[in-house]
C-alpha cells in the first residue's frame, strides 16, 4: 500500500549504520529505530493475554526479559541521539467488546485468538511505528481495519472490505520475519515454525479471498 513519507527515511542505510557506526545515526533514525525497539518489547505481553492460558505462563517470563533487554537498547539509541521515543499501549482483552461481546467469547482455539489478536495488535504496531518513521497512515483506514478486523476475526462479520483486506495482507506478511529470526539465531524453534504458519496461512488466504 502507498501512504505519504514511506520515503523519509533509507531503511538500509539505518539497517547499515545500526550495525556498524550507530553513532552515526541521525535523530530521525534513531527515534525510528527506538521507537520500533519499544514497540516491539511492549508487543508480546498483551499479545499473551489473547491466547490460551497455558500459552501465557510458558512466555510471560521470557517475554519480560526480552521486553526489558529492547528498552535498554532503544534507550541507549535514544540518549546517544539526543532523542525520545515512547512505547505504544496495545489493547488487552479487558480492553475490549466485538459487536457488544467480550473479546473473546467467539475466538475459539489457538488459531482463532492467534489470529484475532494479530490482527489487532499488529495494526497498532504498525500505526506506532509509522508515525515514528514520518509515514502518513490515513485515520479511516486505520479505524475501519480495527473496526472490521475485530469484527471479522472474533465476531459476526463475514468479510472485510478490499482496502482493509490489502492493508491486513501486509500486516500478516511478518511469517517472512519470524522465518528469519529462527534462522539468524540457528533456533529450530516448533513455536516459531507455528507461528510462521499460521501468519503464512492467512497471509496467503487474504490475497485469495
Amino acid at each position: 500500500m502507498s501512504f505519504s513519507g514511506v520515503d523519509s527515511l533509507n531503511g538500509d542505510r539505518v539497517e547499515r549504520r545500526l550495525r556498524t557506526a550507530p553513532d552515526e545515526l541521525t535523530p530521525d533514525e534513531a527515534r525510528s529505530v527506538a521507537a520500533t525497539l519499544l514497540a516491539d518489547g511492549a508487543f508480546s505481553e498483551p499479545y499473551c493475554e489473547w491466547l490460551p492460558t497455558w500459552y501465557e505462563l510458558a512466555l510471560i517470563a521470557p517475554v519480560r526479559y526480552c521486553d526489558w533487554r529492547l528498552r535498554r537498547v532503544a534507550g541507549a539509541v535514544a540518549d546517544r541521539a539526543s532523542v525520545t521515543a515512547t512505547a505504544p499501549r496495545f489493547s488487552r482483552p479487558a480492553d475490549v467488546r466485538i459487536d457488544g461481546a467480550p473479546a473473546l467469547s467467539r475466538a475459539s482455539g489457538f488459531r482463532g485468538r492467534f489470529l484475532l489478536a494479530d490482527s489487532l495488535l499488529h495494526l497498532e504496531w504498525f500505526v506506532h511505528v509509522a508515525a515514528a518513521d514520518g509515514i502518513d497512515v490515513p485515520a479511516d483506514l486505520i479505524a475501519r481495519t480495527r473496526e472490521e478486523s475485530l469484527s471479522y476475526y472474533g465476531g459476526d462479520r463475514d468479510h472485510l472490505s478490499p482496502d482493509v483486506r490489502r492493508f491486513q495482507r501486509h500486516l500478516f506478511a511478518d511469517d517472512r520475519w519470524v522465518r528469519r529470526v529462527d534462522e539468524a539465531y540457528d533456533l529450530d524453534s516448533a513455536l516459531f515454525g507455528l507461528w510462521e504458519r499460521l501468519l503464512r496461512d492467512e497471509r496467503r488466504r487474504l490475497d485469495e479471498s
